[in-house]
């Protein structure tokens, strides 16, 4: 059987559309339901379905008002606050493009994201970096929050396929892109209720994550809105020790962060006392079986893991109503066409390794990528991930790592995260990376970077019991911490300049 699925045609998007309008409509039917919370150790910021709709179109007023017109691009420099969601969605009632940013970015890295996508307003919080000549004017936080009592815009309806929102990803090569996403991005997401999410009206979700990640975004505020459900979010500078408090203070239904975060919670907690937890969500790199495991026994409650993209968002997962089996991501979501292509572009068998792909008609499928005032579309049938993965004849998909960090061994292909599984079970080892390095001008070895207690012969010894030898690593590399993406990621790409700059 080939690593190919072929589901029954998923219902077309509405026309004509607007994203925040959806986002919100569910909670259009009980406006004094609480929407959104924003939270503190000293307590929370709470607003109803009703006010966070009329603060939204307020908003929207007030862009219009400073002359912007639909199609005009709005750089957002917010941390995780109601700022974000307002300038987010006001934007997007008012026909607008917002253009989410890390917070954290330098002043010359913000400039280099103004050059590629040239923001006719940017909304910036007090203290956030700014270019040190921004190309358009700024509007201050405290500036946005005094539109919210304007009277309400309508609603700018159109093509589901018109460009809604711009999101920037490094991609492979570490240098940002600026990927453009439909209207009709929000749609695709009601495959994931069911597949991903597992949630009701009666919900509450929290989420750990930084607003300006789309997964936050997506997961933390779209998904919970859009069931009508409430949305929980750590306040800026909230640490991950307070997380399990703040869930159980809360009565958080749903817990949602990346792996790092549940790894850090579990590191100071053998038990959680999370009386009202369902289960927890997990995206932005692969769960280890071992945090899953361990969330298991602390909680009671099971970990459902997603894959997705910048560019897609999520299309595989484990589900309350479908758990993946232990060592895999998850199963393609209701709706999504799926594959695992070979090298010449073409299903692989099940059980072989490939690309993952997404089919080009997926509703959740970007526009394509921003150059000037140029969106480029897929040409091909399948949008390849870069993701290396294996699907099983039950259709679950196994992450085998991304093509670019796959590591060439003697001429077999491995997967660092099959590496890095093994030797994270050694107890004195917090974290770890392992990278493909070049030792010689001809000749790459394996290195496991790693942080904690243990020594590299402890670890070759572990290694000798677990991994077959051409897995095994050959230098072991002490490090204080390991490098991460501002997504939480592992960044090995940082790790291999770092040698390539020593030696």
């Amino acid at each position: 059987m080939l690593s190919l699925t072929d589901p029954a045609p998923f219902d077309p998007c509405p026309a004509p559309f607007n994203l925040a309008r959806h986002v919100l409509g569910a909670g259009g039917t009980r406006p004094d339901h609480i929407a959104l919370q924003i939270l503190r150790p000293a307590g929370a910021e709470r607003w109803s379905y009703g006010r966070l709709e009329a603060a939204v179109r307020g908003v929207a007023s007030g862009f219009l008002a400073l002359g912007l017109v639909p199609g005009d691009r709005v750089m957002l420099r917010l941390g995780n606050g109601v700022s974000f969601p307002l300038a987010f969605l006001g934007a997007v009632a008012a026909g607008l493009v917002p253009v989410p940013t890390a917070a954290g970015l330098t002043p010359g890295e913000v400039a280099k994201l103004c050059a590629a996508i040239g923001p006719r307003l940017i909304v910036a919080a007090e203290g956030v970096a700014l270019p040190d000549d921004p190309p358009c004017p700024v509007l201050a936080d405290a500036e946005l929050r005094g539109f919210e009592a304007l009277a309400p815009a309508d609603w700018v309806m159109g093509d589901p396929d018109r460009l809604a929102y711009i999101v920037f990803t490094s991609g492979t090569s570490g240098t940002p892109r600026a990927v453009a996403h439909a209207h009709r991005a929000v749609w695709a997401r009601r495959m994931m209720a069911s597949g991903w999410i597992g949630i009701g009206p009666e919900d509450r979700l929290m989420h750990a994550g930084a607003l300006n990640w789309t997964y936050t975004l997506g997961a933390g505020l779209f998904d919970p809105w859009a069931a009508g459900a409430t949305a929980m979010v750590a306040a800026e500078g909230v640490e991950a020790d307070h997380l399990p408090l703040l869930a159980k203070r809360f009565d958080a239904t749903v817990f949602a962060a990346v792996p790092g975060v549940y790894r850090r919670i579990l590191a100071q907690n053998a038990t959680l006392s999370l009386p009202r937890l369902r289960h927890g969500l997990s995206a932005g790199e692969k769960l280890p079986l071992s945090i899953r495991a361990g969330w298991r026994a602390a909680t009671g409650t099971d970990l459902h893991e997603a894959m997705g993209m910048s560019e897609c968002s999520t299309f595989l997962s484990s589900s309350p109503a479908r758990p993946a089996p232990d060592g895999a991501t998850g199963y393609p979501q209701p709706g999504r066409r799926i594959a695992v292509l070979g090298p010449d572009g073409a299903p692989v068998e099940r059980g072989e390794p490939g690309i993952l792909a997404v089919h080009r008609s997926d509703p959740g499928l970007f526009l394509g990528t921003v150059e000037g005032e140029t969106i480029r579309a897929p040409e091909d049938d399948w949008f390849q991930t870069g993701d290396m993965v294996v699907m099983a004849e039950d259709g679950a998909i196994t992450s085998l790592g991304r093509a670019d960090d796959m590591i060439n061994a003697g001429g077999f292909r491995v997967s660092p995260v099959e590496i890095e599984a093994a030797l994270n079970a050694h107890p004195g080892v917090s974290a770890s990376a392992a990278v493909e390095l070049p030792v010689k001008a001809d000749a790459t070895a394996i290195a496991l970077f790693y942080a904690g207690e243990a020594t590299g012969d402890d670890l070759a010894a572990h290694a000798a019991t677990c991994l077959a030898r051409y897995k095994q690593p050959r230098l072991y590399l002490r490090r204080a911490a390991i490098p991460v993406t501002a997504n939480g990621k592992i960044n090995r790409r940082a790790l291999r300049e770092e040698w390539k700059a020593n030696q």
